[in-house]
């Protein structure tokens, strides 16, 4: 079975049809940049235009960075403050000629997708997964169950959001070593374990195909901690497996 995924990111969207019997895009992903400013019109233009260029017609699921509730955008990060209070699943259908729309939230899509097909599958205990890329998503699971909307890329980390710190944009822009930004990882890291003692960080994002150049940096952590398996594709699955659950 194939569904539609599209992951709307804030330097990016991309998206593909997802096979979900392999938890693996069925075709390759289709990706075009995230308009600034990223206001509610140009986004969804741009987001139909990836759908579009599958000649896709049937159910679509979609990732959104902030806090999502009933396909309304309750936060926006990284993306126009216009978002908030937006019916994102109700635009997206609209401007696709009345196709089933589900969203989500960003790292909520990709947890799930990693729980499921990836790096957490089979764990039972505390697990997060945690986005590393223009900001920091988080997912939380308990019993393999999703805790919805957590953002704890916003905690509070030596008086700044903890993603102004150590996303991988903050690496990015400000010239860091690898050495470096994996310091800030790791008290990142060590800061929300003391919050909810995982016994499990899946470290994903876009950076997360390089892990070997910041994961072994990462000292000090009694969590294990892992790369993601499903990489930077991770939200498009889940916003797939998201639009199936509520076909």
């Amino acid at each position: 079975m194939q569904i539609f995924g599209v992951d709307i990111g804030g330097s990016g969207i991309k998206g593909a049809p997802v096979d979900l019997g392999r938890g693996d895009l069925a075709q390759e992903r289709h990706k075009v940049l995230t308009p600034h400013p990223a206001t509610p019109e140009g986004v969804v233009e741009r987001v139909c235009e990836v759908v579009e260029h599958f000649s896709w017609s049937g159910p679509v699921g979609a990732t959104f960075p902030g806090v999502i509730t009933d396909g309304t955008a309750r936060t926006a990060a990284n993306v126009d403050k216009s978002w908030i209070g937006t019916d994102i699943r109700g635009l997206i259908s609209q401007r696709l000629g009345g196709a089933p729309v589900t969203v989500l939230n960003d790292a909520d899509a990709a947890g799930v997708a990693e729980m499921h097909f990836g790096a957490g599958r089979d764990r039972t205990g505390t697990v997060i997964v945690l986005t590393l890329g223009t900001g920091i998503g988080s997912a939380v699971f308990t019993g393999g169950r999703l805790v919805p909307n957590t953002e704890l890329g916003h905690l509070e980390l030596h008086g700044h959001d903890a993603e102004k710190r150590a996303s991988s944009k903050a690496r990015e822009d400000e010239d860091l070593t690898w050495e470096h930004w994996a310091h800030r990882v790791q008290k990142y890291l060590a800061h929300v374990e003391m919050l909810f003692s995982p016994e499990l960080f899946i470290i994903g994002g876009g950076v997360s195909r390089k892990a070997h150049k910041f994961l072994p940096l990462i000292k000090g952590v009694r969590a294990e901690v892992i790369p993601a398996k499903l990489q930077n594709n991770a939200g498009i699955v889940g916003a797939a497996m998201a639009a199936r659950a509520t076909a």
